[in-house]
């Protein structure tokens, strides 16, 4: 059997090494693995992107767009998790639950681009509100999220692992206080909103997962609904989704406490979406795990869509 050849540009970065993990033991695919000494060398990468069926960039943006350029021929496809291209038109978004014509659009391009974390878990929440009637696309949405500190690429880890490191970094620590965060286009432009939301996410002491969470006055809604209304739309639109799972209402499987674990999908490429609230203020929550569904899993879910096989495969 003849096995796909996929690169992963940037494989030395937090999610490039996630993804690896991820395709190393896989017996359908083989990994073209660069030189370490001439992984910034333009030439030998573009010898590798054309040497592949797929390259999977985990690079900053500037470095993805360089990358797309060194394509020579027209079977080599990209699959970029970088913030560059997830708005372009041309560009598949990688999040195939959110509808067929959007699994369909990823399985057929030869571009497509990884949902950021943040993102991903806001749009899980706000696209289908959107879609079903129930969120007005002016809805005035402000979204608040916390984050295991892998999201902070290897300084920020290095910075959490320092065993001197300030006291400011045993507590959360809010950020992207000039409400410019890198997410916010594709927030706006994917979920159907007319103006992007105010955006609150903090870091925190710990590695990997993450909750966004979205609350909503019912009195501003399209349509009075409950939480129960809600919870049942959410079923509806992931009915048969392998990786994106509605909780059932009343919480016993995920609120025992009455809290909600925001590593509790850590390893992962699972996302949960959690109603509660009452008939006057809703929450909806959704859980994943920034490094899973928030990047290196949702790459290498698109990885298998593309390549038609079972989108599982390779993931848990």
């Amino acid at each position: 059997m003849k096995m796909t050849k996929v690169f992963i540009d940037g494989q030395e970065g937090t999610t490039g090494l996630k993804i690896v993990e991820r395709l190393v033991n896989r017996t359908d695919i083989e990994l073209l693995r660069i030189d370490e000494a001439k992984r910034k060398d333009t030439e030998e990468r573009r010898r590798f992107i054309n040497a592949s069926d797929f390259t999977i960039l985990c690079l900053p943006d500037n470095a993805a767009i360089e990358a797309v350029s060194l394509v020579e021929n027209d079977h080599t496809r990209i699959i970029d998790a970088s913030t560059a291209h997830r708005i372009h038109p041309d560009w598949a978004y990688g999040f195939p639950e959110l509808s067929p014509e959007f699994r369909e659009k990823i399985r057929t391009s030869k571009r497509v681009a990884v949902p950021g974390c943040y993102a991903s878990g806001f749009n899980s929440m706000v696209y289908p509100l959107i879609k079903s009637g129930i969120l007005p696309k002016d809805y005035p949405v402000s979204v608040h999220a916390v984050s295991g500190y892998s999201g902070a690429g290897k300084r920020g880890i290095a910075q959490y692992e320092d065993p001197n490191r300030a006291k400011e970094f045993d507590s959360p620590r809010q950020y992207a206080l000039t409400q410019q965060h890198k997410h916010l286009p594709e927030m706006r432009v994917i979920s159907g909103l007319d103006h992007e939301p105010t955006f609150n996410p903090y870091v925190c002491d710990y590695y990997a997962g993450m909750t966004v969470s979205l609350p909503l006055h019912t009195r501003m809604l399209s349509k009075q609904v409950t939480p129960s209304d809600v919870r049942d739309m959410f079923a509806e639109h992931y009915k048969g989704c392998n990786f994106v799972k509605v909780a059932e209402l009343d919480g016993k499987d995920v609120l025992p406490d009455g809290f909600i674990g925001a590593n509790t999908l850590e390893g992962t490429n699972n996302m949960q979406i959690i109603v509660s609230g009452n008939e006057m203020r809703l929450l909806v929550v959704s859980r994943l795990d920034n490094l899973g569904k928030g990047a290196s899993g949702a790459a290498v879910q698109c990885l298998n869509i593309m390549m038609g096989i079972d989108e599982t495969t390779g993931l848990v």
